[in-house]
């Protein structure tokens, strides 16, 4: 490879590199096998959270996680699915991983579905907030 050709490539890597280890940046991917979409990011504190989303015999099946790496941590959640309020509650973290997950079947509705999870710790005001449009 002449310089020339060099100094682009690495820089794009670079790029791509600082990209995708940027702190607050949701990430997406997209499961080809069950049409699936996950989303990831950091709570506005030092937990992070994930979203899945995927379509599941006329339904929708929502998993909403958070992994604050400490056991005992109160936090009050809810799933929202197109504005209306489909779940809510409250879970404790848990495991050597500290961290809860929580799962509900919501309908699939005609045309674009957005499901929003958000999650706050009891005690620090914390949150956390994921949406997909699926």
């Amino acid at each position: 490879m002449t310089p020339k050709l060099i100094r682009p490539a690495v820089a794009g890597l670079v790029l791509a590199a600082a990209a995708a280890t940027v702190p607050g940046v949701p990430a997406v991917a997209r499961h080809g096998n069950d049409d699936g979409v996950v989303r990831t990011g950091s709570c506005s504190g030092i937990a992070n959270w994930k979203l899945k989303v995927k379509a599941d015999d006329g339904r929708l099946e929502v998993e909403g996680e958070v992994d604050s790496t400490r056991s005992g941590q109160t936090w009050r959640w809810a799933i929202q699915h197109n504005d209306s309020l489909s779940a809510h509650g409250v879970r404790q973290t848990a495991g050597r991983s500290g961290s809860f997950s929580v799962e509900r079947r919501v309908v699939n509705l005609r045309g674009t579905d957005r499901v929003v999870f958000r999650a706050v710790r009891a005690n620090t005001g914390e949150v956390c907030r994921g949406v997909i449009r699926f």
